[in-house]
């Protein structure tokens, strides 16, 4: 007398594996699909508020005591990338805004800056940025009156342009 009763456990162990490996699949799915990203994505826009509320500090320390004529140019490092792309610092209004390719990654902060800054320009922008230093630069304008702060960009071996207070 033959029993067949050895196949049942086999189909048995090849189900549970199969259903082991569908769990797997519906996980690893979920993590990769959607909750790894959100995770970057927040991380990165965490980066991103740092790096802009340094970006702003560094701006707003580089106003120097009142005296009748400045020129101020000072470094101000922030991370090359963010996500692992570039990104842009632009400053308009008194403002700076953080562009980055990434949705959901970026933002805006206030300058506090004297009354005595007349007017806050130029960008940061991304690239390949191992040779480049972000610098802000203050100045008063040739024709006298209140200081102008600009972000600029400077490329090792640069000797340093003056700060363009004209614009």
């Amino acid at each position: 007398m033959t029993r067949h009763r050895a196949s049942a456990p086999v189909v048995g162990k090849a189900a549970e594996a199969g259903i082991g490996v569908l769990v797997i699949a519906v996980f690893t799915t979920t993590l990769c699909g959607g909750v790894v990203p959100d995770a970057r994505t927040a991380a990165a826009s965490a980066v991103a508020d740092r790096a802009l509320e340094h970006a702003a500090a560094g701006v707003e320390a580089s106003v120097p005591p009142p005296r009748e004529h400045a020129r101020v140019v000072r470094r101000v490092s922030v991370p090359a990338t963010i996500r692992h792309r570039g990104y842009a610092i632009t400053a308009t209004n008194r403002t700076l805004r953080l562009r980055h390719p990434t949705p959901g990654v970026g933002g805006t902060t206030p300058l506090v800056l004297p009354a005595r800054v007349d007017r806050v320009r130029g960008d940061w922008q991304p690239g390949h940025r191992a040779n480049t230093t972000w610098v802000v630069r203050v100045c008063t304008p040739e024709s006298g009156g209140d200081l102008v702060v600009v972000l600029a960009s400077r490329r090792a071996g640069d000797a340093g342009t003056r700060p363009g207070c004209s614009a």
